[in-house]
């Protein structure tokens, strides 16, 4: 139990008392929604229709995500498509790998502007992107050292937030101003995230302190390997498998959650800092960017139950009490598998398994990709048989991200960290969307289905 000191003097604690629990289940008793009463309305709960599809909610241009195809007015269910402009994230990471180079700055370049760069410009982008990576005066030690955070989600949240004050024009929302914004909250990401991590592992690990500033000539993905180790060393592979998964991570549409999250900040008119510390809070959940760190979990909590990583019964047994709300966390989930749009398949977790089979063979850990094969083909049939799933099952990209993090000596600290290094590539690329397009607020409506009551004196209550 800690206590914390109040304005008054007064101590106040973290602890759950019984007043806390008693409030909690007059909420529980009051505020519950009979569930029978969302498709009696014909509300379409989370935004998405009894087959998954999303509701429209806008327009986009930035990220096209193909799950089904139409034919002769009926949905079927296809492959799993990504898109980013109009150019599918197949062939734009087999061509990062055919012309062997780094590709997540213009993945970046293709999100904001539209259209892939000449030699030149994405030249002239890297330059920019390198001078704009720098951060205040003295705000790595007076912001993130002095201040550390046990979580770096929340140590990244801060930081931005507290940039604002650094920012003569915080508040000009126009695209100019937006765009510098941008430009500076893409590069200085990794900095915060990696120097966030330092700090912690400083202060909490009581671990020695190194701070490495990034080098101009490295790309996004090598700069995070330079930065994080104490002799900054990196292979070529394990750069490039980085520099995939920023490409994969950084955009998938305007209804993910913390993209919407971001186009309805936009759209109030906020700034953008606020509007990125809000992207933030919805990436840092289990339920969305938190899911990696939920995947390798749950893996470490099967390898410690299970000693033969061979035996399918037993495997498929742990799935089925996952399920069942008895093993892992009680959940009633297999994290990294299902997504709320793909079906048949996610073209992401696709193209990351090529690459973490790879490293899996360079890292000596080909029994660990086996065992997550394993669980990748079972969970599927398993999910359908216990949830009479109204769609098929797949695994999502968290599945593998989580290994490949693990594979390449990251902390689990920084697999959602990371997420975000790459997503704010897109995050930035809405809000410039949001804003050229001068929508209204986004506030769509709520059902009300409490029923009017004469208001009682107090005297008459019971």
């Amino acid at each position: 139990m800690s206590i914390i000191p109040t304005t008054t003097g007064t101590a106040v604690s973290n602890e759950i008392t019984k007043e806390i629990i008693d409030y909690s289940a007059i909420c529980k008793n009051n505020l519950a929604i009979d569930p029978s009463l969302y498709p009696k309305f014909d509300v379409k709960r989370g935004l998405r229709d009894v087959s998954g599809k999303g509701v429209l909610a806008g327009l986009t241009g930035i990220a096209e995500i193909k799950s089904y195809i139409i034919d002769d007015g009926e949905m079927i269910p296809c492959e799993g498509k990504l898109y980013y402009h109009g150019y599918d994230i197949e062939e734009i990471v087999s061509g990062f790998s055919r012309e062997n180079r780094m590709g997540f700055e213009e993945t970046t370049y293709l999100l904001l502007f539209g259209e892939l760069p000449t030699v030149a410009q994405l030249a002239d982008f890297r330059l920019q992107l390198n001078k704009y990576s720098v951060l205040p005066a003295s705000f790595t030690r007076d912001v993130i050292l002095k201040a550390p955070s046990k979580d770096m989600m929340n140590s990244l949240a801060r930081s931005i937030l507290t940039l604002y004050s650094y920012d003569d024009m915080a508040d000009d929302v126009s695209v100019e101003n937006v765009m510098r914004q941008s430009l500076q909250m893409i590069a200085r990401f990794p900095r915060l995230a990696i120097y966030g991590y330092q700090a912690f592992r400083h202060y909490y690990a009581n671990e020695s302190l190194f701070i490495h500033s990034p080098k101009d000539d490295l790309s996004t993905a090598e700069n995070i390997l330079y930065m994080l180790r104490k002799d900054s060393g990196f292979s070529e592979v394990e750069a490039k498998i980085l520099d995939i998964a920023l490409v994969l991570h950084a955009d998938h549409g305007g209804g993910n959650n913390s993209t919407f999250t971001t186009r309805v900040v936009t759209s109030s008119g906020s700034d953008t800092y606020s509007t990125v510390a809000a992207a933030l809070g919805s990436l840092k959940g289990p339920k969305h960017g938190g899911a990696n760190i939920k995947v390798s979990m749950m893996f470490d909590d099967l390898k410690a139950k299970i000693a033969n990583w061979n035996d399918e019964k037993a495997i498929e047994q742990y799935l089925v009490d996952c399920l069942d709300k008895k093993g892992f966390d009680k959940s009633g989930l297999i994290y990294g598998m299902g997504h709320a749009v793909y079906s048949l398949s996610d073209p992401r977790a696709t193209l990351f398994k090529q690459y973490v089979e790879q490293l899996s063979k360079d890292k000596g850990m080909e029994e660990e990709f086996a065992l997550y094969s394993m669980v990748e083909k079972l969970a599927p049939r398993i999910i359908g048989e216990k949830k009479q799933m109204y769609k098929g099952v797949s695994a999502n990209v968290d599945f593998y991200s989580g290994l490949v993090y693990k594979m390449l000596g990251l902390p689990e600290e920084l697999f959602t960290p990371i997420f975000a290094i790459a997503r704010i590539a897109g995050w930035c690329s809405h809000r410039i969307e949001e804003i050229i397009g001068g929508g209204k607020i986004i506030r769509p409506a709520y059902k009300n289905v409490s029923k009017h009551r004469q208001y009682p004196s107090i005297s008459e209550r019971s």
